[in-house]
This record gives structure tokens, C-alpha cells and sequence, in this order.
């Protein structure tokens, strides 16, 4: 596989390294689409797409599903979104560098509906930890990784 048969899919509406990726795609030559509910104020290059979907419930998610393939990189802090897209064969990066894979996605779908249910029954606020710099630079070293990595195939 070359850098040219990647796409990137970003589920956009609430990433935090959207101008990231789309660095990082520009610099590689990759094809990506910032996938979004809402028209994105955003200055995009050639290579870049913006998608906005309907407000349907999941209507961003499904369009990304619907697309990604063993060629893909997905940018989603979205577990089911992700779960899709691992099953599917894409590469599925939180926007933290974390990376799903087939042997912790379902730890992460469990842990996600363990929290949900924490916050129904009040035994748990919901807050989720502030995004770093810490978290924006692994991010990038993940992505360079994977598109290294996905470049040698």
C-alpha cells in the first residue's frame, strides 16, 4: 500500500486536532474528510473535504462507517464509531493517540457503557479529563507511525 491508496476520515464536530491531521495529511499527501454535523469555520487545503451530514442521530458516524475500509485511518473519540471501524479493518486513532484495536475495543466499549450507566444512576459526574499537550503530541506520533507503518504495505 502507498501513501496514496490511505484516506483519513475525521469524525470532526468535536475533535480537538483537527488542523493536526490536516498538517499531517498535506505533508504526506493523503486524502481526508472532516466528517460533521455543522458546517466547520475551518481554512481547508485541496487534499481536505468537509462532509457535513445531516442532524440525524449518528448520521456523521454512519457516513465514515459506511466508507472505511483496511486503507482508512479514522480520527474518533466516538467507541462505537470506533468499533465499526476496527471491525471493518481501519486504522481507529482517539484524538490522544490511543489506538483501537480487535484486542481493546471491547474493553473500551464495556468501560464506556459502564460510565454511562455510572452517570444515570448519579454515582458519577461525567467529567472528562481536559486536552493536552501531552495528548496533541502523541497523537501526532501516532499518526506518523500508523502512516508509516500502513506506507510499507
Amino acid at each position: 500500500m502507498t501513501q496514496n491508496d490511505i484516506t483519513i476520515y475525521v469524525d470532526a464536530d468535536a475533535c480537538p486536532v483537527k488542523n493536526e491531521v490536516m498538517k499531517v495529511s498535506a505533508r504526506h499527501n493523503i486524502p481526508m474528510f472532516l466528517v460533521s454535523n455543522q458546517w466547520l469555520r475551518l481554512e481547508v487545503g485541496p487534499l481536505v473535504q468537509k462532509i457535513v451530514v445531516s442532524d440525524g442521530f449518528d448520521a456523521a458516524d454512519n457516513w465514515i462507517a459506511e466508507r472505511a475500509d483496511a486503507n482508512s485511518i479514522v480520527i474518533t473519540s466516538d467507541i462505537p464509531l470506533a468499533k465499526r471501524c476496527v471491525d471493518v479493518g481501519a486504522t481507529t486513532l482517539g484524538p490522544t493517540g490511543k489506538e483501537f484495536s480487535e484486542e481493546n475495543i471491547g474493553m473500551a466499549v464495556a468501560m464506556r457503557e459502564l460510565n454511562a450507566h455510572l452517570r444515570e444512576t448519579g454515582e458519577s459526574k461525567g467529567y472528562n479529563a481536559s486536552f493536552s499537550k501531552k495528548d496533541r503530541s502523541r497523537f501526532l506520533q501516532t499518526l506518523e507511525t500508523v502512516i508509516r507503518e500502513k506506507s510499507k504495505h
